[in-house]
């Protein structure tokens, strides 16, 4: 029988932590691209931040508030800390950039804790793998770098995932892990989190590992820990209206997901189903061979009942709602990630190799042409796609930004390091696929970001709105303007647009959005001194009018 001699442990030792410098290593590399060097894109951060801009003016966190005017679509949560975050760092970064590190921190929170419950769940080395996974999901890459409420909410799901993996062993952290997870959710975007946690505990009480002591201690543990996240803020908000209180908790909860508030899309019931293919790759495969490679006993162990359990819910929820949009989908990553981090090394030698060639020549050519357009944008070479780039952005000004390319230099030559150093293995598929998008990820935010930049922002037209002011006026009346566009107005002139008819008469201006269609037919009284949009837009326009003296 052999020993394991204090060589070897120290060799093994060092082997597991240097796995998880990589992953945590890359998972910065992936994060931290994105977050800061851009205005607020349109159409969710711009809205999410004049939430947070109000906060950081006012200090009042009870009712969020847009541009002058109660915002009851969601909680304060993520805004309130998003806030704390740009007084934090304002100093170094402009407000917005500041604001926005708030998403880093939940979805570096969101990792973490996908990763200790996969662990957890399925054992060493598994949360790592799941990580990885979630790091590779295409419908992450975006979202995960917004200002957006739902990062926030990511993290609460992910919160509570752990709580209830966490609970047959160690009840009462399990118990507070999940109230709080839940009542970051709750306070995120309202009802939603609570009520799928809640049919998911509830859910697995039908499976009999659940059926203990532990878990039932958890439940109640957690149902404390909760309780001040559900009444705090739902309270101060009924004490300073009851009416904004119905708003927020009637029309914006249950009007919204039943449908007869008639907000948001209306999409067809199939949504999901054509989304997820592609929104949750590469997780859904490997998380589908994890279940037909465990066959029909994977339903008697906890470590696959929770996930399975939690994706039905979700896509329950999902489809059952009136309205849908693809971020709503995030929190489906979750349970799909760590089934797949335990699927990673049961895959078959071919469909793991298929799988890291296809991320090796996908992600391979996307970063050549990334660096071939970046070429054209400088020198004009090749003159076909530089003419397409400018046409997409015809109001971009190129500008070579030294630090820009050093970095996506640094990103390119890391990347091809790593995938051409190592042999081929089902983990390093795994690892190849989430560096892949994390390179192409990198190049999009240093040398394509003023280029995005441009055509994301309201900024330049805001200023060319302002340079058309007269010198005094009365106030801005404003017609079917967007709530995007009303908080950049307030955050970068300063000014309130009235929607509001009784006081929009006592206003000498008028702001009005549209299409590109002919401009709006107000009447005699108003005279039009300006019109104009975000360069290479089709869908807004916008027209300013006077009223005559």
């Amino acid at each position: 029988m052999s020993q394991t001699t204090p060589v070897s442990r120290f060799r093994l030792f060092f082997i597991e932590h240097a796995k998880l410098v990589l992953v945590v290593a890359l998972s910065l590399a992936w994060i931290i691209p994105g977050l800061v060097g851009h205005e607020p894109w349109k159409p969710d951060e711009a809205y999410s931040f004049g939430l947070v801009y109000h906060i950081v003016q006012t200090g009042d966190w009870v009712v969020p508030t847009l541009a002058g005017e109660p915002f009851m679509e969601k909680p304060p949560f993520y805004y309130i800390a998003a806030a704390l975050m740009a007084k934090a760092f304002s100093p170094l970064l402009p407000l917005h950039d500041a604001a926005r590190l708030t998403s880093g921190l939940f979805i570096g929170l969101t990792l973490i804790l996908t990763g200790l419950t996969a662990r957890e769940l399925l054992g060493r080395g598994k949360g790592r793998l799941a990580a990885l996974v979630l790091l590779g999901c295409v419908g992450l890459l975006v979202r995960g770098h917004e200002m957006i409420t739902d990062t926030a909410l990511l993290a609460g799901f992910a919160a509570a995932f752990y709580g209830l993996a966490l609970s047959l062993r160690r009840p009462v952290l399990a118990g507070v892990v999940l109230g709080t997870g839940v009542g970051m959710g709750f306070l995120s975007k309202g009802l939603i989190a609570p009520g799928i946690v809640g049919l998911v505990a509830v859910l697995l009480l039908l499976f009999k590992p659940w059926r203990v002591r532990n878990y039932f201690l958890a439940l109640a543990v957690a149902l404390a820990a909760v309780l001040p996240w559900l009444l705090v803020w739902p309270y101060a908000l009924y004490q300073r209206s009851p009416a904004l209180f119905m708003e927020w908790f009637w029309t914006n909860n249950l009007g919204r997901y039943f449908g007869f508030a008639q907000l948001g899309p209306t999409p067809d019931r199939g949504y999901y189903l054509e989304t997820l293919p592609w929104f949750a790759w590469p997780a859904w495969p490997i998380a589908l061979w994890a279940l037909w490679r465990a066959g029909v006993k994977s339903l008697n162990q906890p470590a696959f009942q929770l996930p399975l359990v939690a994706f039905f819910v979700i896509l329950a929820v999902l489809l059952s709602a009136s309205d849908a949009r693809e971020v709503y989908a995030l929190p489906i990553l979750l349970p799909l990630a760590i089934l797949a981090g335990g699927g990673v090394d049961g895959l078959r030698r071919g469909a793991a190799s298929a799988l890291d060639w296809f991320g090796l020549m996908t992600f391979g050519l996307f970063a050549g042409f990334l660096w071939l357009g970046w070429v054209a944008m400088m020198t004009g070479w090749p003159a076909k796609l530089t003419e397409r780039v400018y046409h997409l952005q015809p109001a971009y000004v190129s500008e070579f930004k030294t630090f820009a390319v050093a970095v996506a230099a640094v990103y390119t030559v890391l990347w091809l390091v790593l995938v051409s150093r190592f042999g081929r293995s089902n983990r390093r598929a795994v690892v190849n696929w989430a560096a892949g998008i994390t390179l192409m990820w990198g190049l999009l935010t240093t040398l394509w970001l003023p280029w995005i930049d441009t055509g994301k922002s309201y900024k330049a037209m805001v200023a060319e709105f302002k340079a058309v002011l007269p010198p005094s006026y009365d106030c801005v009346a404003s017609q079917s303007l967007g709530e995007p566009q009303r908080a950049m107005l307030h955050y970068y002139v300063g000014i309130l647009t009235q929607r509001d008819p009784a006081k929009a008469k006592e206003c000498d201006l008028l702001l009005v959005q549209g299409g590109r269609e002919s401009p709006p037919k107000l009447g005699k009284q108003w005279r039009q001194i300006w019109d104009g949009a975000r360069p290479g837009d089709r869908y807004e326009h916008f027209w300013l009018f006077q009223k005559k003296r």
